[in-house]
């Protein structure tokens, strides 16, 4: 179960608990799903509780133990403690990991990707600058990977320079309008250089892995084929991947998903759509008759996207050492299910890889 989808079952369990009468709230659009924070247990938490405690008129607490039941018969729980003044803490059962990989073999590279955004056109403008556009294209990528659109126009009034290396800037899914006056204008801290120098590669790396407002080094070290270099970490444990997998073959045993013992990856792995799925952003409308919030490009869904797959990486370099048998070891169920999830992280951090416009090799 992906952090999306258990956010679903928990709308699910305030749906039911509003219908059997003891809610009265109006079921929020979203539930927020994360990591349990200090002092929580179980695989994720919510404080869906204490957000309806004020309309529901009841104390946080009493909101989280009308919906734990109803949490507990969802398919995949097995169970649920409400901890501090009302979270929700919720363990997944065992059968979780062994799901998810199976889904990320069956989408592939298109694990993540959705319908969610179908239809919906989003208008961004950019000055001349190297980082700006390589932004968007990015932007451009993990939206429509959830089915939307961005259409991208040059800013003029906020050129910064005119001299963009074409191979570097441009890729497939943005298309440019011309001069448009609407839509959202990314503006991040500019290249100090042209990046061309760098390759492909590494040029994006380099503008996309800071944050929008930090400024981006444009510097060798995103060449160095070493561990302090978080591209090749990234590139480097995709690789491996790749390798385990034509290991196993010559041993003769092939990926089968099962309980592992990798809840860190496991857990990355299942949080990788919720990251795409934050290139989109609530937006205060300024004025107006219309309460509604406006969904904007989140400029920094690209760089939340490039540590996610570093954390990712570093996560699957733990778990590679023991995915293949040693010595004389026969492979084993274990060795099946940790090799299946190999393979379901080296296709994350390819897709991953892909939306940012970047390659990624079987050879390293």
């Amino acid at each position: 179960m992906t952090p999306v989808e258990l956010s679903r079952t928990v709308l699910c369990a305030v749906r039911r608990a509003v219908d059997e009468g003891e809610l009265s709230v109006a079921v929020p659009a979203r539930a927020v799903v994360t990591a349990p924070g200090p002092g929580g247990r179980g695989d994720y938490a919510t404080s869906i509780a204490l957000q309806l405690a004020r309309p529901a008129g009841q104390a946080p607490l009493r909101v989280a133990e009308v919906l734990r039941p109803y949490l507990m018969v969802a398919e995949g729980v097995c169970g649920v403690e409400i901890t501090g003044p009302g979270f929700l803490n919720i363990s997944l059962d065992g059968s979780a990991a062994g799901d998810l990989v199976r889904r990320i073999g069956v989408d592939g590279l298109r694990y993540g990707h959705t319908d969610d955004l179908a239809g919906e056109v989003f208008e961004v403008r950019v000055p001349y600058e190297v980082r700006a556009e390589v932004l968007a294209d990015v932007l451009a990528r993990i939206i429509g990977a959830q089915g939307g659109r961005v259409d991208v126009s040059h800013d003029v009034r906020h050129d910064v320079r005119h001299d963009v290396r074409h191979d570097v800037a441009h890729g497939d899914g943005v298309r440019d309008v011309g001069g448009g006056r609407g839509g959202t204008v990314l503006r991040p801290v500019p290249a100090p250089e042209d990046p061309a120098p760098l390759g492909l590669d590494a040029a994006r790396w380099a503008l996309l892995h800071p944050a929008p407002h930090d400024r981006p080094r444009i510097t060798a070290d995103h060449l160095v084929q070493r561990e302090g270099n978080p591209l090749f970490r990234v590139r480097y444990a995709h690789a491996r991947t790749r390798a385990m997998c034509r290991n196993a073959a010559d041993l003769g045993f092939a990926a089968e998903p099962g309980p592992v013992d990798a809840a860190d990856l496991v857990g990355l792995l299942a949080d990788y759509p919720r990251v795409l799925a934050t290139a989109v952003a609530p937006s205060s409308r300024p004025s107006g008759p219309s309460p509604e919030p406006l969904v904007v490009p989140d400029s920094s869904a690209p760089s939340r996207l490039t540590r996610h797959l570093v954390g990712v990486a570093d996560a699957t370099l733990v778990l590679l050492p023991a995915v293949l048998p040693r010595g004389e070891e026969k492979p084993s169920a274990a060795h099946r299910a940790r090799l299946a999830l190999a393979e379901a992280a080296g296709a994350v951090l390819a897709g991953g890889l892909s939306l940012l416009g970047i390659d990624a090799p079987d050879h390293l």
